[in-house]
C-alpha cells in the first residue's frame, strides 16, 4: 500500500505542477500612476505596498514643436532646479522588486504634440538619453534608469506616434524598452490608433473611465465587456482593464466597486489570453480608497 501511495503521489505531482503552470499563466497584475498629487506619497511607498507591478511616472506634458520638453510631478519635485534626480533611489527601490517603472508622456493637461517624423525621432533620442539606458548630463531622475515610456496621449494628432514607438523599440537592440499606452476605451482610439497598430505596445491600460459609451454603469458591464473585445482583438500584446480607484477619480463616471468587479467583471474579461490585469488611476485616490489592497488578490 505504501508503494502504491508513493506512486500516486508522483503522478499526481505532475498534474499539480501544470495546474499551477496554467493558473499562474492567466494571473494579472496591477499598474498605477504616480506623480500627480503631492499628497500620495513617496514613489517608494507606493512600492512597498507591494501591490503593483507597473508604475508610470506623470508626466512628460511638454515636447515637441520646438519646445523643450518638460516634466510636470505636481509638487513633488521641481525638475527645473534638478530636485528630481532623489527619485533615483525611489526607482532603483521599486524595480528591485520587480516592479516595472515607466514615464508616462502627455496627460490631460499640457503642450505637446509631434508634428514630424523627425520630431519623433528627436524625442526618442532624448528619452533613450535622459531616462532610458543612454547618456546625458542633465538626466532628471539621475543615474535610474527606467523600463520603458508610456503613451497617455490625450490631445493633438495622432500621427507621428507610430513613428516615435518605433524609433523606442530600436533602442531595445541596446536595451529593452518596454512600450506602454492608455488610450480611452472608445475603439479605436482617436490618437493612439496607428501607434498601438504597430504591434510593439507591450501593456495597453485603456481607459474605461469617464467615457460614457463604453464603462461601466450601474449593474450593466455589456457595454464595458463589448469594448473589450474589440480592444483584446488589437495589436496590444496585453491589455489591462483601466480604472479609477475612487467614484472621486473620475467625475463623469466608470468607477466600479471591488466587490462587482470581482464578482462580475473580471470573470467576464480575465479569459481574454491578453489579460493583463488592471489599471489604477491614480495612486493618490487608490491611498484613500484602499481599491488595490480590495481587488489585488482576484487581480
Amino acid at each position: 500500500m505504501a508503494a502504491l501511495k508513493q506512486v500516486s503521489s508522483l503522478l499526481l505531482f505532475p498534474l499539480f505542477l501544470i495546474f499551477s503552470l496554467f493558473k499562474s499563466s492567466h494571473a494579472g497584475g496591477i499598474a498605477v500612476y504616480w506623480g500627480q498629487n503631492g499628497n500620495e506619497g513617496s514613489l517608494e511607498e507606493a512600492c512597498n505596498t507591494d501591490n503593483y507591478q507597473y508604475v508610470n511616472i506623470g508626466f512628460l506634458n511638454v515636447f515637441g514643436n520646438n519646445q523643450t520638453p518638460q516634466l510636470n510631478l505636481a509638487g513633488h519635485c521641481n525638475p527645473s532646479t534638478n530636485e528630481c534626480t532623489g527619485l533615483s533611489n525611489d526607482i532603483n527601490v521599486c524595480q528591485s522588486k520587480g516592479i516595472k517603472v515607466f514615464l508616462s508622456l502627455g496627460g490631460a493637461v499640457g503642450s505637446y504634440s509631434l508634428n514630424s517624423a523627425s520630431e519623433a525621432t528627436d524625442l526618442a533620442a532624448y528619452l533613450w538619453d535622459n531616462f532610458l539606458g543612454g547618456q546625458s548630463n542633465s538626466r532628471p531622475f539621475g543615474d535610474a534608469v527606467l523600463d520603458g515610456i508610456d503613451f497617455d496621449i490625450e490631445d493633438g494628432s495622432g500621427q507621428y506616434y507610430g513613428d516615435l514607438a518605433r524609433e523606442l523599440d530600436a533602442y531595445s537592440q541596446q536595451r529593452k524598452v518596454y512600450l506602454a499606452a492608455a488610450p480611452q476605451c472608445p475603439y479605436p482610439d482617436a490618437h493612439l490608433d496607428s501607434a498601438i497598430a504597430t504591434g510593439l505596445f507591450d501593456y495597453v491600460w485603456v481607459q474605461f473611465y469617464n467615457n460614457p459609451q463604453c464603462h461601466y454603469t450601474s449593474g450593466n458591464i455589456d457595454n464595458l465587456v463589448s469594448a473589450w473585445n474589440q480592444w483584446t482583438s488589437s495589436e496590444a500584446k496585453q491589455v489591462f482593464l483601466g480604472l479609477p480607484a475612487s467614484e472621486a477619480a473620475a467625475p463623469s463616471g466608470g468607477y466600479i466597486p471591488p466587490d462587482v468587479l470581482i464578482s462580475d467583471v473580471l470573470p467576464a474579461i480575465s479569459g481574454s489570453p491578453k489579460y493583463g490585469g488592471v489599471m489604477i488611476w491614480d495612486r493618490f485616490n487608490d491611498g484613500q480608497s484602499g481599491y488595490s489592497d480590495a481587488i489585488k488578490a482576484s487581480v
